[in-house]
């Protein structure tokens, strides 16, 4: 089923229509998703779980019994018909759109420091420092959040793998040690290749860092340690790009801590970096 076949309002109808076509796990999920209505926009997969009682995995073969190809193409069709936040007043677009970018990103950062405490960012840190190597993974719009950090954390002295190509990322990821630490960003925490390297560090001993929108998800229940940041609201609106300016701020905090955890060594490193960063300047 393509996502724009459900008509406007029609979600729920559409599941239960099939309802008695679903087996007792997967029919727990599609009630969930019914009582949720709307706010399924703000839940993982993980919680929709949690909610039906069975795994993340029974989540996904409901929503494809129900003809979606998983559970995010489900959550597109909720956005889709969800009711939009409610946009500012003002008649003139430009300022409209700049209003509620900002309002979004300031909601975004000011729960930042409801879901990450210093001892997570300490935690965080410390996987980081002691690594020999460290691979940073993430996709699509998690791309720009994956470079800054590998450019932040190579300018503090850290050996950074950060490979843009999926499939070398999983490669990479299987081929790291028990020492070594992988960086996983993903805002939904479900990102089947950002999950899947994160899993194959995970199976290679090495430790596990995630940063996500989300408590629970694939992704997390990987990680070692999980850095939650961002808005949860509608897959495709302005939260998504707040999300990534939260995930931003939170790697600034983390380079930050990681700075005085390295003390001498992070400095010369970032003098380095400075000037190696001046030599291309007029």
């Amino acid at each position: 089923m393509e996502i724009h076949s459900v008509p406007t309002g029609g979600l729920a109808a559409h599941i239960r229509a099939r309802l008695p076509e679903l087996r007792d796990t997967e029919a727990r999920v599609a009630r969930v998703v019914l009582d949720k209505g709307a706010e399924v926009v703000h839940l993982s997969v993980s919680d929709v779980a949690a909610l039906a009682g069975t795994a993340p995995s029974s989540v996904v073969r409901a929503c494809q019994r129900l003809g979606f190809r998983g559970y995010q193409e489900l959550k597109i069709a909720a956005a889709r018909q969800a009711p939009a936040p409610e946009p500012s007043l003002d008649r003139d677009p430009a300022a409209r759109a700049l209003a509620d970018t900002v309002r979004a990103a300031r909601e975004a950062l000011d729960g930042l420091t409801a879901t990450v405490t210093p001892d997570q960012l300490r935690t965080a840190a410390g996987l980081l420092d002691s690594a020999p190597r460290v691979l940073v993974s993430g996709a699509g719009l998690s791309g720009a959040v994956v470079l800054d950090t590998a450019y932040r954390l190579r300018a503090l002295g850290l050996a950074v793998d950060a490979p843009a190509d999926p499939l070398t990322a999983q490669l990479a990821a299987s081929q790291l040690t028990a020492a070594d630490t992988c960086l996983a960003v993903s805002h939904t925490g479900a990102t089947r290749s950002t999950v899947d390297t994160a899993q194959r560090a995970r199976g290679a001993g090495a430790r596990v860092v995630a940063l996500t929108s989300y408590a629970r998800s694939p992704l997390s229940e990987t990680a070692d340690c999980t850095l939650v940041a961002g808005g949860q609201d509608l897959v495709f609106g302005l939260e998504t790009v707040a999300s990534r300016l939260a995930h931003l701020a939170v790697v600034d905090a983390l380079t930050l801590t990681l700075k005085h955890l390295r003390g001498a060594p992070a400095e010369a490193s970032l003098d380095l970096s400075a000037a190696v960063t001046a030599a291309h300047s007029y």
